[in-house]
């Protein structure tokens, strides 16, 4: 019977240096959100018909993506990359976004916070609808499953 979700994310500590409180904090709420709920199906048939649960692996390399997923006993199924260049003015406009949106949370009125909070809303959702184009064929993602997926792929694209 078919279960088209992750039940474990994890990411390539090789991938990533350094993060602040505040985007280690954004990772952690990510994850957590991300496996309460998620809809994450990959398209490719497998001989034996595994249709998950499954566990995840996100990396960054070389201007790539990895998105390495296994079968719930941890068994390899198949790695899916893509290339991030599409992705680098969003990344981009988010981190701005997101310095702002912190700025303001220690020094703002709510008034304030809540149009930077519109803005973050906005760049974000953009970028879900980005990632869910490319995935399009390879992985069906809901919208919340694409924008937590967009945070994590975020906090990879720090470097030390």
């Amino acid at each position: 019977m078919a279960d088209p979700r992750i039940i474990d994310i994890t990411l390539d500590e090789h991938s990533i240096g350094w993060r602040s409180a505040d985007v280690e904090q954004e990772r952690r709420i990510a994850i957590f959100d991300l496996l309460e709920g998620n809809h994450f199906a990959p398209q490719r048939v497998h001989p034996d018909g595994y249709a998950g649960p499954y566990r995840i692996t996100l990396e960054s390399a070389g201007g790539r993506l990895g998105i390495h997923i296994h079968r719930d006993d941890g068994s390899h199924l198949e790695t899916l990359v893509l290339a991030l260049g599409r992705f680098r003015r969003p990344i981009k406009d988010y981190f701005a976004i997101c310095d702002s949106y912190y700025q303001a949370i220690r020094a703002s009125t709510p008034q304030q916070i809540e149009t930077v909070d519109m803005a973050r809303r906005a760049v974000h959702n953009d970028a879900a609808e980005l990632l869910r184009e490319r995935l399009d064929g390879k992985i069906a993602v809901d919208f919340d499953t694409a924008r937590r997926l967009f945070t994590l792929i975020c906090v990879l694209h720090l470097r030390g």
